[in-house]
C-alpha cells in the first residue's frame, strides 16, 4: 500500500477513535440519529432479511449500539466505511451480546466474531484479522442460528448509504 494511503487510513482511524471518545462522554439518550433501512444476508441460497440502522459517518460509527438494552431478532446495525479498513470494534457501554460479520465492498462476509458487553475499562478490542469495508452487528448467535458462515453475502437497500 502506498505511503499516502497508509497516512489516510491512519488519519481515518484516529478520527474514529476521537469520535468514539467523544461519544463516550455523552449521556445515553444524546446519540446521533441513524438512517433506517433494510438488508439481507444470503447463504446456501436462502435470504434472511433484517431491519437495520446505518452507521455511515464517524459519529454514528463511534456510537453504534451503545446503551441499547435490546435488539429485536430481525434487527441490526450496519457500519459502512468509505475505504477498506482493518480496525477493530469494541463493546464499551454496549449492554447486549452481539455477533459481527465483516464484509468487503462486494458484500462477501469475510469473518464473523462474537462480542461480549463491556461496561468498564479495559474493554477488549475485537480485531477481525481481515481487510473489510462493512460490518453488520446483530444479536449474538444470529449468524449461527441461520447457518451463515464466511462466504455468505450481504446486500439490500442499506448498502446504498455507502460513503463515497
Amino acid at each position: 500500500m502506498a505511503p499516502r494511503r497508509w497516512a489516510l487510513l491512519a488519519l481515518f482511524l484516529l478520527l474514529g477513535v476521537g469520535f468514539a471518545l467523544w461519544a463516550l462522554q455523552r449521556a445515553p439518550g444524546e446519540g446521533p440519529a441513524f438512517p433506517r433501512s433494510t438488508l439481507w444476508v444470503e447463504g446456501e441460497g436462502v435470504r434472511h432479511h433484517l431491519r437495520v440502522e446505518v452507521a455511515d459517518t464517524p459519529e454514528r460509527q463511534a456510537r453504534g449500539l451503545m446503551f441499547r438494552e435490546a435488539l429485536a431478532e430481525d434487527e441490526g446495525m450496519v457500519f459502512l466505511f468509505p475505504a477498506p479498513t482493518a480496525g477493530g470494534f469494541w463493546m464499551k457501554n454496549t449492554l447486549i451480546p452481539l455477533s459481527i460479520a465483516f464484509f468487503d465492498r462486494e458484500g462477501m462476509i469475510l469473518r464473523i466474531l462474537d462480542m461480549e458487553p463491556c461496561r468498564a475499562d479495559p474493554c477488549p478490542v475485537y480485531h477481525p484479522g481481515v481487510i473489510y469495508q462493512g460490518a453488520l452487528e446483530v444479536n449474538q448467535g444470529w449468524f449461527a442460528r441461520h447457518g451463515l458462515t464466511p462466504g455468505a453475502r450481504v446486500g439490500g437497500e442499506a448498502l446504498g448509504f455507502w460513503p463515497r
